[in-house]
């Protein structure tokens, strides 16, 4: 099927999904939950494939992590689908209503943003994510994944448009492009007229790559290069415990740890420590010439380390002199992702929540629940490090716009 084809079709889907109400919108998405359930062994399968083309193409351990699924996760996927079906619907809320002195009411209304595109890497759940939060604010999503997913893609697609259609839904609330070239990545980007915005979620080539060359709205999903400062009034054992399951739980995701900086007045005691516990995940830790002087074994960082979004065992270290020194240098150097203070000083936890630019900042917790699952939306569309109409983990509010309804009684201008 030609792209303007798959265009029409799911424009026209989304005018039928902007009418329907919030049960109907339930049992869609309850449906297409239990399609996936209930073709787990073809998911798992085409995952399987596409996890064999990945190793044997070389790809990174943590890639693969990304890439791969099991029935643990799909379990997962299902429940972040049923989730989704817990939330609040926010389609048709009025948000304000207003009375202007010549008579005329005059109130915001809260309705779908249309056609969602959105241009992905080796994530095969973000097709079930999306699907599920774009459907759920009346939106229809075209999916263009990476060539690495592609099996996984399309099983997972299938299985939705299966449960859609016993739903007596469009099919084409949900498409995938089988095409996953180049060209056909550019032309999607330039879909005006069929598609509303276009969201890319995945590296920083892949993200600079849409910026750069889309002609339809773009909202700017971020890699993350993540911090954790553990301040010198902080509890070891917690800062350990935090460093370590921000680093090593899962790798090859955006909001796992990828630099920490020391207080100069614990460096001593803490840096052997931290050491010692990374060490039982064979982490590589890049440091400064004052980390190294206390720990010889840790290798030398270069500029280049401290903006570098690793996706690996590996992390660079780095002694500071105070908050405000640890405040500046993850501003210069961070993505605007998630940063994380441990500290038992109160004073310094709410100057780093005040002066920290980034999606999420956390005190005394680890990176990893930037995430929308775990903030409670049930699932993500994505995470934006962008400061215009959406910012961190994107749920329903991020899918939706705004129209204005305006009531009057024959009220003409002069």
């Amino acid at each position: 099927m030609k792209l303007h084809e798959i265009g029409l079709r799911a424009k026209e889907a989304s005018y039928v999904l902007a009418k329907m109400g919030t049960e109907e919108k339930n049992r869609g998405l309850a449906a297409a939950a239990e399609a996936i359930l209930s073709r787990q062994e073809a998911i798992l399968a085409a995952n399987s494939e596409d996890i064999r083309r990945a190793k044997e193409n070389g790809m990174a351990s943590g890639l693969v992590d990304r890439l791969l699924l099991t029935p643990e996760r799909i379990q997962g996927i299902v429940e972040g689908m049923r989730q989704v079906i817990g939330l609040e619907d926010p389609i048709g809320e009025v948000l304000s209503m207003k009375k202007r002195p010549n008579g005329l009411m005059i109130g915001q209304k809260r309705v779908p943003l249309g056609v969602v595109g959105i241009i992905y890497e080796a994530r095969p759940n973000v097709t079930a994510d999306a699907f599920a939060l774009c459907f759920k604010t009346g939106n229809a999503v075209i999916l263009r994944g990476g060539s690495n997913a592609i099996c996984s893609n399309q099983a997972i697609t299938d299985a939705i448009r299966v449960g859609l259609k016993t739903s007596g839904i469009p099919e084409d609330a949900i498409a995938l492009l089988s095409d996953t070239s180049r060209e056909t990545a550019a032309q999607f980007m330039r879909l005006n007229g069929y598609l509303d915005v276009l969201i890319p979620r995945g590296g920083a080539g892949l993200i600079r790559t849409v910026v750069e060359n889309s002609t339809v709205p773009v909202i700017e999903t971020g890699t993350g290069n993540c911090h954790v400062f553990v301040d010198e009034s902080a509890d070891f054992d917690m800062a350990l415990d935090i460093l370590f399951n921000a680093k090593t739980q899962r790798i090859g995701v955006c909001n796992a740890c990828e630099s920490t900086l020391i207080h100069k007045n614990i460096a001593e005691k803490f840096l052997p420590l931290m050491k010692r516990r990374l060490d039982e995940k064979h982490v590589e830790i890049r440091a400064d010439e004052a980390s190294r002087a206390i720990v010889p074994e840790f290798k030398t960082a270069t500029e280049e380390d401290w903006g570098t979004e690793y996706l690996d065992y590996i992390l660079s270290c780095k002694i500071v002199d105070s908050v405000d020194e640890a405040i500046a240098h993850i501003n210069r150097y961070n993505t605007g992702h998630s940063e994380a203070i441990v500290t038992s000083d109160y004073v310094n936890a709410q100057k780093f929540l005040d002066e920290v630019d980034a999606a999420a900042v956390y005190v005394n917790a680890s990176t990893r629940f930037t995430d929308g699952f775990e903030f409670g939306f049930g699932a993500e569309i994505g995470i934006s490090t962008q400061k215009l109409h959406a910012r961190g983990p994107m749920g329903l509010l991020a899918l939706t716009s705004t129209k204005y309804i305006i009531y009057g009684n024959g009220q003409i201008r002069k």
